[in-house]
């Protein structure tokens, strides 16, 4: 465990080491907004308190498509917009890893 945890603080500050094996998922936690054309399916989109369509959280505040286990997308094929763009290493993705 103690391995695994250095790898991805090591990922967490170094864009060029961030990979899908280093990926601890932190965009998961992101608010997710729904555009039209989105193909999600409806029991993971809620309302926000602004009546915004969003992918569902659980009270956890990780996305519930997301599986715990493996930290995989459950939808990935049907992942929003949103979350298709935000690019592996970007620099959203190392603010987020931040």
């Amino acid at each position: 465990m103690t391995q695994v945890i250095q790898r991805l603080n090591a990922a967490n500050s170094d864009p060029a080491v961030i990979t899908c094996a280093t990926c601890a998922a932190c965009c998961c936690k992101l608010q997710v907004l729904i555009m039209s054309g989105d193909d999600v399916p409806e029991h993971l989109i809620e309302h926000d308190e602004r009546n915004t369509t969003v992918m569902r959280r659980e009270s956890d505040g990780w996305c519930a498509a997301l599986n715990r286990d493996t930290l995989r997308c459950t939808i990935y094929a049907r992942r929003p917009l949103i979350c298709r763009e935000f690019a592996m290493g970007g620099n959203d993705c190392v603010d987020a890893r931040v």
